[in-house]
This record gives C-alpha cells, structure tokens and sequence, in this order.
C-alpha cells in the first residue's frame, strides 16, 4: 500500500488580517452612512413640524457635521469668551464697585501731608503751660472748627473741583494715548534707523583709523631717569 502524506491546511495570517480589516472598514462606512441618513431624516423632521413635545434632542457622536470647535467665521474659542467676561467684569467692577467710607485713602497718599493734629501744630514745652480749662478749649476749638470747615469746604467746592478735576486727567490720559506714545513709538523707530547709519559710518571710519593710532602708540616706551 502506498503511504499518503496528509499535509495540515496552513493559514496565512496576513490574509486573515486583511479580511479582518476590510470588514472593520465597511461596519465603519455602515456606521456613518446610518449616522449620516438619521442626521438628514432628524432635520427633515425639525423642518417639517419641529420635535415632539417630550422627544429629547438626539445626539449623533459619529456625525462627521458637528463642529465643537465654530467655524472661521464664528470660531469656538473659549479663552477668547473668557477673556472678555472678565474685561467687562473688570469694567463693570470700575464704574459700579461700592467705596469705602471707612478708609477713604487706601494707597496713603495723604499720610504725610495733611493728616495734621492739634499735637502737630500747638505743644507747650515744660515750664510754659497755660491754664487746663483753655489748654482744653483750644484743643476743642482746633479740632471742632478744622473738621467742621473741611465739611463744609467739601460742600460748597468739593463736587465742582471733582468736576474739573476729573476733565483735566481725562485729556491728560487722551493726549498721553492718543499723542504722546505715538511721537514716542515713531521717534524710537526713527532713532533706531539712525543708530544703524551712524554705527556702520563708526566701524567703517573710525575703527581702521583709530586702531592704526593705538598700534602706532604701542611701540611708544618711555623711560625715566633719576640723576642724583
């Protein structure tokens, strides 16, 4: 009897991979062509007679015509939102934030200039003392007639020169915005073009002529001699 060899059937498994992957691709073509026609039909639906009362919003997570990230026209950036949140914040904080009515100068700009006692201006040195019923009086007076005075300044002048005052720093801020940093911005780039011109002219110029000066100067020996 002749013996006959039964070879075991071999699989290739590149071959296998490359059905495998076939498939995978057309279910994924599947899965957006699905997503895609119940994209179109929900927005033929929303056209025709909007949703149903009580019919949640579908989402399609594979729909390739959701853009989280806007358009060019209109991008979805949320820095930018950010950013101009908290400018108007920051605005709106400017023109509508309480003030303090207990300490009226919080960066103490005035400590040292006006902020003057009855102690700072009238003392009695050892030896001079005057009565303690007027010592009294005019430490009352003093104080009584500065506070009273200031108030009724305030009154009377206070919200005119506010006024004014208020013009006057705002042309002021105009002309520095709108003039002064201008000039000073076409000045610095002007200057700098006339930096680079004098520069060239000094190493062309200057350089070869005053290094042939200091080598000639540099064979130059002095000696002294002291004669007894």
């Amino acid at each position: 009897m002749s013996a006959f060899n039964i070879e075991p059937y071999m699989v290739d498994p590149e071959s296998d991979l490359e059905v495998e992957t076939g498939q995978s691709e057309v279910s994924q073509e599947k899965r957006l062509l699905q997503d895609v026609s119940q994209w179109f039909h929900s927005k033929k639906d929303i056209m025709a007679g909007g949703l149903k009362s009580g019919d949640p919003e579908e989402e399609f997570v594979h729909s390739p015509f959701i853009r989280k990230q806007g358009n060019i026209y209109k991008p979805y950036n949320k820095d930018m939102d950010n950013d101009s949140i908290n400018e108007k914040s920051m605005m709106d904080d400017v023109h509508t934030k309480e003030i303090d009515l207990v300490n009226r100068d919080p960066k103490h700009i005035n400590d040292d200039v006006v902020k003057v006692d009855f102690e700072d201006v009238i003392a009695e040195p050892a030896g001079t003392y005057s009565f303690d019923g007027v010592w009294k009086a005019s430490f009352t007076t003093f104080t009584v007639t500065k506070y009273w005075f200031y108030r009724l300044l305030t009154a009377v002048v206070g919200i005119p020169l506010a006024l004014v005052w208020g013009i006057f720093f705002a042309i002021l801020s105009f002309v520095h915005i709108w003039a002064v940093v201008p000039c000073i911005k076409s000045y610095l780039i002007e200057i700098h073009c006339v930096s680079r011109v004098y520069s060239i002219c000094v190493h062309t110029f200057c350089d070869p002529l005053f290094e042939a000066m200091g080598k000639c100067f540099s064979n130059v020996r002095i000696s002294t001699i002291k004669e007894v």
